[in-house]
């Protein structure tokens, strides 16, 4: 697997080596080994979650304020834009974004650490995502931050007002938002 930190080292993209021919391809979506040993982390994953949406679907930006989830998310059906922003009040890249498109095509996954937002707008017809969670999910301590923050600044490679879920268009600014410390 190769790895490849983003413009934030503590987002990771990973790239799991495909084997191909004629009759198909495989790969190892997840070796705990090679995921500990590639990218220095020792996670506990406990949640698998899967979710299909139609195109121009925005979801989040979502975060726990207490039981923070780490997040190891793929596409396995379609393709999205999906982000991940910075909360950690500490962290020299507080308030930042990162942005990947991850597909079914390019197979990459994204490592979204404790710590961040985390959201996604499907570009294709539909979009199915997969992911991991650290943690698990604990709606009372969920919470939403606005896609289209001004402070944020995000680009989202979409051309009409994306179709949301209500607690998602409710979402708080980063100014107004709950941050970790």
């Amino acid at each position: 697997m190769r790895v490849t930190p983003t413009a934030i080292p503590d987002v990771l993209i990973l790239e799991p080596r495909v084997f191909g021919d004629d009759r198909g391809f495989f790969f190892e979506s997840f070796n705990q080994r090679a995921f500990s040993e590639a990218t220095g982390l020792n996670c506990n994953f406990v949640q698998d979650n899967h979710s299909k949406s139609a195109k121009n679907v925005l979801r989040g930006l979502h975060y726990q304020i207490q039981n923070p989830q780490g997040k190891l998310v793929r596409v396995v059906r379609g393709e999205v834009f999906d982000v991940t922003v910075d909360l950690r009040k500490s962290s020299k890249t507080f308030g930042q974004w990162v942005g990947i498109n991850l597909s079914a095509e390019n197979k990459k996954q994204l490592w979204v650490p404790e710590g961040f937002a985390h959201g996604f707008v499907v570009l294709s017809d539909t979009a199915e995502f997969l992911y991991k969670t650290t943690d698990y999910y604990s709606p009372e301590h969920e919470r939403s931050l606005l896609w289209r923050d001004p402070e944020l600044e995000i680009r989202w490679p979409i051309a009409t007002e994306p179709t949301l879920a209500a607690k998602d268009a409710a979402a708080l600014t980063l100014s107004q938002a709950e941050v970790f410390t």
